[in-house]
């Protein structure tokens, strides 16, 4: 069985909505893959719509995730490649739907130019620990 502790170090500043270090001992690795907003059939899902492409790219890791026998409790760490950075608070309550929020993954976001395809405004990868 996987230890994992949520550290949120004195030394550096307090934040809202991820955890500074997670530390885990033991247990499986689980590294998901970009997720981006298309459904079992390929079809993109939201066109345009950041909150309906976030909707579907956590069901989409959720998905990844029972592949392996694993859940959003596993999470201890997302990547968020957006095309607005400024729709990152638009995207903090689907999140919040999946994750422990009071002890959250540890957490980056980046804003890119653009990804692979033009109507794809976010893609999000995870890394997961379970027995």
């Amino acid at each position: 069985m996987p230890t994992i502790a949520f550290h949120q170090p004195d030394t550096l500043p307090a934040v809202p909505g991820y955890t500074h270090v997670v530390e885990v001992t033991g247990g499986r690795t689980l590294y998901i893959s970009g997720q981006v907003a298309l459904d079992e059939q390929g079809q993109l899902i939201g066109k345009g719509d950041v909150i309906a492409q976030a909707e579907q790219v956590f069901r989409n890791i959720q998905l990844a995730l029972q592949t392996a026998g694993a859940t959003f409790e596993h999470v201890i760490k997302l990547t968020f490649f957006m095309t607005d950075i400024t729709d990152l608070p638009c995207i903090r309550p689907v999140r919040d739907q999946y994750i422990n929020t009071l002890r959250p993954p540890a957490s980056s976001a980046v804003e890119v130019r653009r990804l692979v395809q033009e109507d794809w405004l976010l893609e999000i990868e995870a890394i997961a620990v379970c027995p």
